[in-house]
């Protein structure tokens, strides 16, 4: 297996676990964005929060991930937007991760309420409204726009350079429109953050990000013949030196040979002047 195709297998498997995380985690932190005075009145649901905040972090570790794993390939092709999509990409685990601290801040409190800890109502309150601002800032920015904007320039990249089918690349760029659009409305206000059309604009690209999963894990990148040159002229090189090491090694052990084959010829002359030494004293 060549490092393009175990590139492939990697980058397709991060995809469909960011995909998978983040929604396990979205339905997970049900009892919180369900309940507007969750704190107060809202189920504590400690286990499922505690795993939802699981897979949020997952989710974060994959999105980091496609980043790292993906930059070296689109390098290759367009390094200035590549370079922009893993600074995007980052950036987006980073608001996934501020968005899981948020949600983990709103267990905490509703623990300590129901534990029956003096706590000021109204300051609760107000803390839930904050906390849930938060969370839904940071998921309107980070896997809403953040991430369209960086599926679209991946996608652009995947489609000149025909890495992967264009008819796949073009749902990617259609989906990313469709997920910034969606954000664009969440952003001003026209619709909830969660609601049917915020799904169903978001829709597009989830589905895109398993598709592309998949493809990559099953054919893998379709390389160009000039990649196909490259990869073979980095083969020869890693060859070649593989090939210079072992020669190295050869050599030194015929260096080491001929240096012991030296000592023992110094030593048996050595040897045999004491021997006439002895000889002439006798």
């Amino acid at each position: 297996m060549n490092a393009i195709r175990r590139s492939s297998i990697i980058i397709g498997t991060l995809f469909i676990a960011a995909t998978a995380f983040s929604i396990l985690g979205h339905v997970s932190y049900g009892p919180i964005l369900n309940n507007p005075d969750y704190i107060i009145y809202g189920p504590t649901s400690e286990n499922q929060i505690v795993l939802g905040a699981i897979f949020g972090m997952l989710a974060a570790v994959s999105v980091a991930g496609t980043a790292i794993a993906f930059f070296p390939i689109l390098r290759k092709r367009d390094e200035p937007i590549a370079l922009v999509y893993i600074g995007g990409r980052l950036l987006e685990a980073f608001l996934i991760i501020i968005g899981l601290v948020s949600i983990l801040t709103l267990l905490t409190l509703r623990q300590e309420f129901t534990l029956g800890v003096a706590l000021d109502t109204s300051s609760l309150q107000t803390a839930d409204h904050l906390l849930r601002s938060t969370h839904a800032w940071a998921f309107i920015l980070g896997p809403n726009f953040i991430l369209g904007i960086s599926t679209l320039l991946y996608s652009s990249i995947l489609y000149r350079s025909r890495l992967i089918p264009r008819g796949l690349a073009t749902l990617g760029m259609v989906g990313a429109i469709f997920v910034i659009f969606a954000a664009l409305l969440e952003l001003f206000g026209v619709i909830l953050q969660v609601s049917a059309w915020g799904s169903v604009l978001s829709l597009p690209v989830g589905v895109y990000e398993i598709a592309l999963g998949v493809y990559l894990i099953v054919k893998g990148f379709k390389l160009s013949a000039t990649d196909s040159e490259s990869a073979k002229t980095e083969m020869k090189e890693q060859i070649v030196v593989a090939k210079n090491r072992e020669e190295s090694k050869y050599a030194k052990m015929e260096m080491k040979e001929q240096i012991s084959a030296i000592k023992n010829v110094e030593e048996s002359k050595s040897a045999k002047t004491e021997a006439k030494e002895q000889i002439s004293a006798t």
